[in-house]
């Protein structure tokens, strides 16, 4: 596999990975405390709206990249 070909693969994937978390940040708030079995803002929901928002800018850059590496790899073949 060329290295274009692993690194959109990556990116595809950390793109997929980021808007999971995304989703079920958004569905399920308090994942965080019961995975981390901590409650880093005491109950106002600050930490999970970053969340959202950190991965919802890791989806759009991560799939940005993965879309210009699919073009390269269509050009090149």
């Amino acid at each position: 596999m060329t290295r274009m070909k692993r690194r959109f693969r990556m990116e595809t994937g950390l793109a997929c990975l980021s808007l999971l978390v995304l989703l079920a940040t958004l569905v399920w708030r308090e994942w965080i405390e019961f995975a981390f079995r901590v409650d880093p803002d005491h109950g106002n929901g600050s930490v999970e709206w970053f969340v959202v928002g950190l991965c919802a800018a890791a989806t759009v850059v991560f799939g940005a990249h993965a879309r210009a590496d699919w073009k390269r790899i269509q050009l090149t073949n």
